[in-house]
């Protein structure tokens, strides 16, 4: 037996690779090109931690964990030759895809770099779906992180996958309509549908996780040595709104929120997210839903004025004097939507949520006032400019 997870140098692919590793004996093959920590040099901007080189960090896991199982490959998905010899000789039983370019900011930035967040992320897909098909592997499992981006922001309560369609008295159950907001979010709307119609054509079990907005810095592995530890981006295009505020909290800055900042997000943790990426990829094959399932990998919907406001409350914890300031909201969206997301079947599979966002917020300024040195140096690349123009 074998595991492929792709993405695994990435801020979700690595601390869920070595749960996985952790909780299987067998053989778990790790991929990756590295492309994260070129992106986000290329911006400008850095990790907040360390982020350990893969043969440190392999070290360490073996070390600390005594993970033996682990063997990692590098290369590029987008090449259908490198994912044709992947899966030749590593045959997988699983394969878990979390490598992506996963920025809608990065994505948004300009043509050139739209046209490479669709090409690379939708073309690593299809060479994998395809090439399970060539080559006879069609029993293998496959786990794609998607997005909870995919469902935009309707106004209804959003199902776990698909919908009811109902026209002249007639109703049919049909795919979640693609109402994605960014070129990068369009990709996994569209990796969504390949997703369905390599099921439908190649009859591959498969597994549509729709990841939330991810927030913290610690798994239980990845506290236990510094080389384990995953990368924490802060900065506009690949640190998400809750990361931001902490490293405005921990620079000394007020924590911006746009208007009245009540529209809610879907949000999960880093343990939840991990956790039920471990318990799909684990799930033995005679108990796991057939066909094509549709997780919802989200725990709660959050405002972003709350957000603000729990991270000032843990930030004095921290001896940090976070104040919360609102300013004239310069997008065009709803300031008070009320996101509502069905998320019962993921909710199962983890049995409830396991960190909550305020101990999500505590493990977020533990690591970052360790390196506050390294935020206040690219301080730069994620202050908003109210404050930079104030």
């Amino acid at each position: 037996m074998s595991i492929l997870i792709t993405g695994a140098d990435g801020y979700l692919g690595w601390p869920a690779t070595l749960r996985i590793a952790d909780r299987t004996d067998d053989r778990v093959i790790l991929v990756d090109n590295f492309g994260r920590r070129e992106w986000v040099e290329e911006v400008g901007a850095t990790s907040a931690t360390p982020v350990s080189s893969i043969d440190r960090r392999l070290d360490a896991a073996r070390e600390v964990h005594g993970l033996s199982n682990l063997s990692f490959v590098k290369g590029d998905l987008v090449e259908k030759s490198f994912v044709d010899e992947l899966l030749v000789v590593h045959e997988p039983d699983v394969v878990v895809h979390t490598a992506a370019q996963p920025s809608a900011p990065y994505s948004q930035i300009n043509g050139e770099r739209a046209n490479y967040t669709q090409h690379n992320n939708m073309q690593a897909t299809r060479n994998l779906l395809w090439g399970l098909e060539e080559h006879d592997l069609t029993n293998t499992h496959f786990i794609e992180t998607t997005t909870t981006g995919v469902y935009g922001a309707p106004e209804f309560p959003i199902p776990e996958g698909g919908a009811t369609m109902e026209n002249q008295g007639e109703a049919d159950d049909v795919p979640f309509p693609a109402m994605a907001g960014s070129w990068y979010h369009l990709t996994k709307s569209h990796d969504a549908a390949n997703l369905r119609l390599a099921h439908q054509q190649f009859d591959i079990p498969i597994s549509d996780v729709r990841t939330a907005i991810v927030y913290g810095t610690e798994t239980a592995e990845t506290r236990e040595d510094d080389r384990l530890k995953t990368r924490f981006d802060f900065d506009y295009y690949f640190g998400t709104v809750g990361h931001r505020f902490c490293a405005q909290a921990v620079a000394g800055y007020p924590v911006t929120v746009y208007g009245k900042g009540e529209q809610r997000k879907p949000f999960i943790s880093l343990e939840d997210a991990v956790e039920g990426l471990a318990q799909v990829a684990l799930e033995d094959p005679d108990d796991r839903p057939e066909g094509l399932t549709v997780y919802n990998q989200v725990t709660r919907a959050i405002s972003i004025v709350e957000i603000a406001e729990t991270i000032a409350d843990v930030g004095s914890e921290f001896d940090l004097d976070v104040a919360v300031k609102h300013f004239e909201n310069p997008r065009d969206e709803d300031e008070t939507h009320k996101m509502e997301i069905e998320n019962d079947r993921y909710a199962d599979l983890i049995g409830g949520q396991n960190q909550t966002f305020e101990e999500g917020v505590r493990d977020i300024f533990e690591t970052l006032t360790r390196y506050d040195d390294t935020i206040e140096s690219y301080e730069d690349r994620f202050l908003p400019s109210v404050l930079v123009d104030e």
